[in-house]
């Protein structure tokens, strides 16, 4: 406990614009301060957790912060249960928040809004509701039937912001999909001879590599095997890394890659049934996992990756199979970096292929939009309209 930062308690007389009002919760700039808290450490489980959420804890006894915690992984305890065991006795009559809500039901871990009653708290504050239908407000009634008080709704926007993959996953049986590329001024991934290092900054790149660490997959074609030899990785000391995913129907891959190191990383290869035997003996031999499919297309491979238990999966793969993915609904959110460079060329590759539209009516219009500058370079996120999905 001797670690943990100490905080000022809420006044009950803040100004009106210390305070904050989600769906007609009013919080004041403590409470928002804290599932800030609880979010920052939910944080350093990116990538680990799936298929369940990113989830923090923060247990708060007359203003100040007596335990923290954050869920690590599958299988392993939740936020609260860390939380609450750092806190001792000191979480009896206590004020505990947590980003996403107690969980109702056993699973491989008991429920914990059973553990909060019984550990005496005497309020709950809750970032967002579970999506989750086997959590989804019961954990909410279960603690406010034991007689605690709790508030819903705390920092709401950031928590599902930090959840975004698992909520996905939760309500459509799909990973979330990423598509990431990095294009010039002009709208070009590549020249015209598929020259593509470095189209961004190196604050870009480094962007991009925290990206990876959050993601549970990263995706490539076999062109870009071929023309940019990548690693994938999250090039972060400790970090993790994603499964690295290469799609390709023929296996007309470089039989030297660095892909095919999987001391890193992990990497799947997804191909057709009936490709090259030869190959596909020489990457098992390596390590890497080969999975053949009747069908390759993106709707079945995200599929796959659903099933096995992923939340987030980022495309970084070339324009025509990027097009693919978007048609397939197998893409759900857009993340491109445009960097203030023009190198024009008619036959210069684009970061989406064809998409069978005419008319600039059919233009697929993101939604809840945001931009920002990433050293020299721009960051234009958005999210495709629901009907895509």
């Amino acid at each position: 406990m001797d670690n943990f930062p100490e905080v000022s308690p809420a006044s009950a007389s803040l100004p009106q614009n210390n305070q904050f009002v989600v769906k007609e919760i009013v919080y004041n700039k403590f409470d928002s301060q804290m599932m800030l808290r609880c979010i920052e450490l939910a944080r350093t489980a990116l990538g680990r957790t799936s298929p369940n959420p990113l989830v923090g804890a923060v247990v708060v006894q007359d203003g100040k912060i007596v335990g923290e915690g954050f869920h690590p992984r599958a299988g392993e305890p939740h936020a609260e249960v860390f939380a609450l065991r750092a806190a001792g006795e000191l979480a009896r009559g206590s004020t505990i928040y947590v980003s996403l809500e107690p969980c109702n039901h056993y699973g491989r871990t008991p429920p914990c809004s059973q553990g909060l009653i019984n550990a005496g708290v005497s309020k709950v504050v809750v970032g967002m509701v579970d999506p989750n239908p086997l959590v989804a407000g019961g954990g909410i009634a279960r603690l406010r039937a034991a007689g605690i008080e709790v508030v819903v709704g705390v920092e709401e926007a950031a928590c599902r912001r930090l959840n975004e993959g698992f909520i996905h996953r939760i309500l459509y049986q799909r990973p979330l999909g990423i598509l990431k590329y990095a294009m010039t001024l002009d709208g070009k991934i590549a020249t015209t001879a598929g020259h593509s290092a470095w189209v961004t900054s190196e604050d870009a790149r480094s962007e991009v590599h925290q990206l990876r660490a959050a993601c549970d997959a990263v995706i490539v074609g076999g062109n870009t095997v071929r023309q940019d030899n990548p690693y994938l990785t999250s090039h972060q000391v400790e970090a993790h890394n994603p499964l690295r995913v290469v799609m390709s129907r023929s296996l007309n891959l470089p039989e030297q890659a660095r892909l095919w190191d999987i001391q890193e990383a992990p990497t799947l290869v997804v191909t057709e049934v009936g490709s090259s035997q030869t190959f596909q003996k020489m990457l098992r031999e390596k390590g890497v996992e080969v999975v053949e499919f009747n069908s390759l297309t993106p709707a079945e491979v995200m599929s796959n990756l659903y099933e096995r238990g992923f939340c987030s999966v980022l495309w970084e793969c070339g324009g025509i199979l990027a097009a693919s993915a978007i048609a397939q609904g197998a893409v759900q959110k857009i993340m491109a970096f445009i960097a203030p460079k023009i190198i024009g060329g008619n036959y210069a590759p684009t970061p989406v292929g064809e998409l069978g539209l005419t008319n600039m009516t059919q233009a697929l219009s993101l939604e809840r939009v945001t931009w920002r500058v990433v050293g020299s370079d721009c960051l234009v996120e958005g999210y495709l309209p629901p009907k895509i999905i």
